[in-house]
C-alpha cells in the first residue's frame, strides 16, 4: 500500500465496483486522454473489476482512495522500464477529484514507492501534449521533456502528440 497526506493506493475489491463505477469509470471526462473507454452499466462495472483485480494481481497498479470518505476515486500505477527505471502506467482520477492536488500527491507517492522498494534512479511520466494539467504537474515535479510521438486515440481517430518526461532521482529529489 502507497499512502499519502490524503490519500491510499491499494489493490482492489471486489466491494470497490460501484466507486469506480460512479466516481470514475462512467464518465468520459475521466477517460478523454486515456486509453480505455467508460463503463456504461453496474453490470459491466462488476466485470470491469474483476478484470482490475485479476490485473493487479499481476502488475503494480492500485486502486486510489481518499482517506477521509474510504471511497475509491481513481487508480494509477508503475511498470519497471529498464533496471531502475520506472514509468507511471497511468494516474486517472474521477472528475469530482480532480484539482484538489490529488494527481500530486500520487505522482510523489508513485516516485517514493519505486525509490524506496526498487532503488529506482530514473522515473518517466507520460501524458498526452493537450493534457495541460498532467504537463503542469509534470513541470512541477522538475521533469525533463525527453520525447514527443504523434498517435492516433483508438478509441476515435483523434491525433495527438505523445509527450515523455524524465526525473532523475537522487536523495535531494524524493
Amino acid at each position: 500500500m502507497i499512502e499519502t497526506k490524503s490519500l491510499f493506493l491499494d489493490k482492489a475489491k471486489f466491494s470497490d465496483w460501484k466507486d469506480m463505477y460512479h466516481n470514475v469509470w462512467s464518465h468520459p471526462e475521466s477517460a478523454r486522454y486515456m486509453m480505455w473507454k467508460i463503463t456504461t452499466s453496474e453490470e459491466d462495472a462488476k466485470v470491469r473489476i474483476q478484470k482490475t483485480i485479476a490485473f493487479q494481481k499481476e502488475h503494480d497498479t492500485y486502486l486510489v482512495y481518499e482517506k477521509s470518505t474510504g471511497k475509491a476515486i481513481g487508480f494509477a500505477g508503475v511498470e519497471q522500464m529498464e533496471p531502475y527505471i520506472y514509468e507511471e502506467a497511468g494516474i486517472c482520477l474521477g472528475p469530482d477529484y480532480v484539482g484538489k492536488g490529488y494527481g500530486k500527491q500520487i505522482l510523489q507517492g508513485l516516485i517514493q514507492y519505486c525509490w524506496e522498494e526498487y532503488g529506482a534512479k530514473e522515473f518517466v511520466y507520460s501524458t498526452r501534449e493537450e493534457n495541460s494539467a498532467s504537463n503542469q504537474l509534470a513541470k512541477s515535479f522538475g521533469f525533463t521533456l525527453i520525447s514527443s510521438v504523434p498517435k492516433t486515440d483508438s478509441k476515435d481517430g483523434h491525433r495527438y502528440n505523445y509527450l515523455q518526461y524524465r526525473l532523475k532521482l537522487s536523495r535531494g529529489r524524493i
